[in-house]
């Protein structure tokens, strides 16, 4: 009997710094739930990454099992999606070093993000600030992946594990596979309620620009009231409109509409009317996830079954590729002689 064909591989990860809030689930989450199916997805929470800036150890540990949590409770099932936390996959990191002799000083210099984190935190501009789009790369490329979800903001950093794929199999042979870059075309730049020039951050120093997954009810409400909109009293979606947009892209994703379709239905109405509906609409998609959330949070020897068996999964994928690497470079293999 022949062997079932091995699905593709997904991999998308969000590192635990901030709380997650809308801008995470409409741009990434939602679309890990739908592709979990088709895909091999493996979904880790990547706590590396967020060591970059500094971190306080406890807060680090907690988010990080509330983040695996949370993918839970907005639909990532166990038993069809690999859930784990980046630490606990060696071949992350090792995959990264040799990875590293591959990317070039001068692109990693040219990373927007690199350049963006250096300015807001000139006391700590590390080694690991500026390799980040290097573990980024291996963490995507260790599983072979075929398709990888982002955000805008993160297309170059893919562009880049592309690049340096690219480089790696132009010496050794096709050996790393070039993943396909998949961005949503509603959702994937959420941006702030209070300043919508920006893009709403879970580390936002305003807590008011963003809706975080776990905010409650009056929370909720009263950062939608606030919500910064545009001169006049036209819901509309025009690109003089930032603020209006930007509110009626959050609607249009919290309900499952288009943004036509909202900005149809409060054609005549004022501000008030809408912003009290779409605060309506965020409680709504949000309640049954903190409930799920506190129920799978709760259950924590369950919740670490779940990672030790993502952990198996994933560094068995993993070891394939890392395997393949080194044998590529000329790295003696490991004896299993003790």
């Amino acid at each position: 009997m022949m062997a079932g064909r091995r699905k593709c591989a997904m991999v998308s990860g969000i590192q635990p710094t901030g709380e997650l809030m809308i801008g995470n689930y409409f741009g990434a989450i939602r679309n890990w739930v739908v592709l979990q199916d088709g895909y091999d997805c493996y979904l880790p929470v990547v706590d590396l990454h967020a060591l970059t800036i500094r971190q306080d150890p406890e807060t680090l540990r907690r988010r990080t099992l509330d983040y695996v949590a949370l993918y839970i409770a907005c639909g990532i099932d166990p038993r069809r999606a690999t859930i784990f936390i980046q630490s606990h996959v060696s071949a992350h990191a090792e995959l990264t070093w040799i990875l590293s002799c591959f990317a070039r000083m001068g692109e990693l210099s040219r990373m927007t993000q690199f350049k963006d984190k250096a300015r807001r935190h000139v006391q700590n501009v590390n080694a690991g600030l500026l390799a980040y789009p290097v573990l980024m790369a291996a963490d995507v490329l260790v599983y072979g992946a075929d398709l990888v979800p982002v955000g805008e903001d993160q297309r170059q950093h893919l562009e880049l594990a592309r690049a340096v794929a690219r480089r790696f199999n132009a010496i050794y042979g096709p050996v790393l596979k070039l993943p396909e870059i998949y961005i949503p075309s509603v959702g994937a730049r959420i941006m702030s309620l209070q300043k919508p020039d920006n893009k709403m951050s879970k580390t936002d120093e305003d807590a008011d620009g963003s809706i975080f997954l776990l905010d409650e009810k009056e929370t909720i409400r009263r950062k939608v009231m606030k919500a910064v909109t545009d001169s006049g009293r036209a819901v509309a979606n025009r690109a003089d409109r930032p603020a209006m947009t930007n509110l009626l892209t959050i609607f249009a994703c919290a309900t499952g509409t288009t943004v036509e379709e909202v900005e149809s239905r409060f054609l005549n109405a004022g501000y008030g009317a809408f912003k009290q509906d779409l605060a309506d609409a965020l409680i709504a998609l949000l309640e049954p996830i903190q409930k799920r959330f506190h129920d799978v949070r709760s259950e924590s020897e369950k919740l670490a079954v779940i990672l030790s068996q993502g952990a198996y999964a994933a560094d068995r994928r993993a070891a394939e590729v890392l395997r393949a690497v080194q044998d590529a470079v000329g790295l003696a293999p490991k004896s299993n002689r003790r």
